[in-house]
């Protein structure tokens, strides 16, 4: 081989492809998974495999009624199910759970053109859509082990303005929300896995997460509590890192992570909502073009 190599780009070429780096977050989620199930039991377990199954099988059979290949052995089908599993209620209705994974993978991702298409999280995107339609069953949050409705940490602080959970118990995961978002220990072993395996990198959940902490902090609230409340952790590291709807560049991907956590804070504060992640995530969505565009480095000798 000689000293200098011609060959079209790209020149630096990622380790994993598109199935690798799927079933790489699927196994991360697999942390939240667990101490979710753990802390809301069975009736966890069966959503989060049901909407998983559901998403599944939505994909195969629109991709044969499209007589498209069937690629649910990528796993994006998974994950997707896996995080709207994840950003539900534990004892949410099955039935709905279904028509939120059929939303999903149907309407948000394969009716624009599948993986690598989709302009929004469908995830994110089906609890919206679920939100809309079952906002009591959306907002019916639980206890963990008892299963006795209550408020959410963040429901309680911002609107009732009364005493939250500690610290701990917010680290940990015992307190109301949604199945997989409670738990901030086993979201950040999860992350971990993917930052150490380069799936993911720091810029958007640092400015997300710094983003909220600081201008919490300026509005006169608990910066660590609105921080370690909520789905925002999960949110930074699963969802504002989304490969499809995120911006390419580091530049852009900060940029992504500073407006998701300025509509998180001015939703949390001042909107009629308790929380803001869903939100905040997929309006940044719509300006991820408009990010890449600006965001892009300038080439060698090029001129504005």
């Amino acid at each position: 081989m000689s000293a200098f190599d011609i060959s079209s780009p790209p020149h630096i070429r990622s380790p994993y492809g598109a199935n690798n780096i799927m079933w790489l977050v699927a196994i991360a989620l697999l942390l939240p998974s667990a101490a979710g199930v753990y802390f809301f039991g069975f009736a966890g377990l069966v959503l989060l495999v049901f909407t998983t199954i559901v998403a599944v099988l939505t994909e195969a059979i629109c991709q044969w009624l499209a007589k498209k290949p069937v690629t649910i052995g990528d796993g994006s089908a998974v994950v997707t199910g896996m995080l709207l599993a994840l950003i539900l209620p534990p004892t949410f209705p099955l039935w709905m759970a279904g028509i939120g994974a059929i939303f999903a993978i149907g309407l948000v991702k394969v009716l624009f053109g599948g993986l690598g298409f989709n302009i929004f999280n469908p995830a994110l995107a089906a609890r919206a859509f679920l939100l809309a339609s079952w906002p009591v069953a959306m907002t019916t949050w639980v206890r963990p082990f008892d299963a006795i409705t209550t408020a959410t940490p963040l429901y309680v602080v911002n609107k009732l303005h009364e005493a939250g959970p500690g610290y701990w118990n917010l680290f940990i995961g015992n307190r109301a929300g949604s199945l997989g978002e409670t738990s901030v220990l086993a979201i950040l072993i999860g992350a971990l896995i993917l930052l150490a395996a380069r799936v993911i990198d720091w810029p958007a959940p640092t400015a997300f997460i710094g983003s909220v902490g600081i201008l919490s902090w300026l509005l006169g609230h608990d910066p660590l509590f609105a921080m370690l409340s909520g789905g925002l952790i999960l949110g930074a590291f699963f969802m504002a890192t989304d490969y499809v709807t995120a911006p390419v560049t580091t530049k852009g991907r900060f940029i992504f992570g500073l407006g998701c956590g300025l509509m998180t804070v001015l939703i949390r504060y001042f909107g009629g909502f308790p929380e803001g992640v869903n939100y905040s995530i997929l309006f940044m969505n719509i300006f991820t073009p408009l990010i890449d565009k600006y965001a892009r480095p300038r080439l060698f000798g090029q001129r504005r």
